[in-house]
């Protein structure tokens, strides 16, 4: 971010960096110089959300970077507090969660948690991401499909996005539960195996992911085009149902339906 940008006159002489000098966000944020060195180096116990707003409003965070500056801040509260890491185990979801998908007829869909384990899915859903099947090489893992089967790149049409904008919720939600063992030890696997993962790992970048359109190379019934809708589920914190739709009367739907009818015919037993 360049001084202009937040209304400050920059001096050329003697400037080393393009963006914003801690004095400056410091002025900005409203506190003192040595007061944000000292957060900025991580020593944020006792600091208020006030403060710690001030500081987004002055970078100008969006919603994602904002809800990933507080949960660092929790986050570093708990440390002291907490000598344990979660259990990596994969929860279930309820039966009744399993209903609801069966139910999506027409759309595919499954439920996942933060970690994109993919707990349960529809028909359609299974038809649609086969990849991404608990017996293969993802072993039920979204993030460990697209970053380590080679298919996934010709499956998403905008692979890039697709991983980036996976890295980016993958990073808010290791500031939410940076305890959580099980997204450490997915991290430290996609890093290992994957080097565009670890290359934008590094980039700190986060997302809020609510949905988005995607365009998917079905080796079954080719091109289709289909739009993600994530729901939070109130009743199973954590766990997000993600279900496609489609637009009517466009040649993603009659696909989607060629889908169905293969699934259908191709269902186990």
């Amino acid at each position: 971010m360049s001084p202009a940008a937040v209304g400050l006159t920059a001096s050329a002489t003697g400037r080393r960096v393009k963006g914003l000098r801690r004095e400056e966000v410091a002025t900005l944020a409203g506190v003192s110089v040595e007061y944000y060195n000292r957060m900025e180096r991580g020593m944020i116990e006792g600091v208020s959300e006030s403060v710690i707003d001030a500081v987004a409003r002055a970078l100008q965070l969006d919603d994602a970077e904002v809800t990933h500056l507080f949960d660092l801040a929790r986050a570093i509260g708990a440390s002291s507090r907490l000598t344990t890491r979660r259990s990596p185990s994969r929860p279930r979801v309820r039966h009744s969660t399993q209903l609801l998908l069966d139910g999506m007829t027409d759309l595919p869909a499954y439920a996942r948690n933060a970690r994109y384990d993919i707990l349960a899915i529809n028909r359609l859903g299974r038809a649609l991401l086969r990849g991404v099947d608990p017996a293969g090489p993802a072993r039920g893992n979204l993030a460990r499909y697209i970053f380590l089967d080679g298919d996934a790149q010709t499956f998403y049409a905008d692979w890039e996005r697709v991983a980036r904008d996976t890295v980016a919720a993958l990073r808010i939600e290791g500031g939410r539960t940076p305890f959580d063992r099980g997204l450490t030890e997915l991290i430290g696997e996609l890093s290992t195996r994957s080097e565009p993962f670890r290359i934008w790992w590094a980039s700190h970048n986060v997302r809020l992911h609510t949905g988005a359109t995607k365009t998917f190379h079905h080796p079954i019934v080719g091109e289709i085009e289909l739009t993600g809708e994530a729901l939070q589920l109130a009743s199973e914190p954590g766990i997000t149902i993600v279900a496609y739709t489609v637009e009517p009367a466009s040649p993603s739907e009659e696909r989607l339906r060629l889908l169905a009818s293969w699934a259908a015919e191709h269902a186990p037993v």
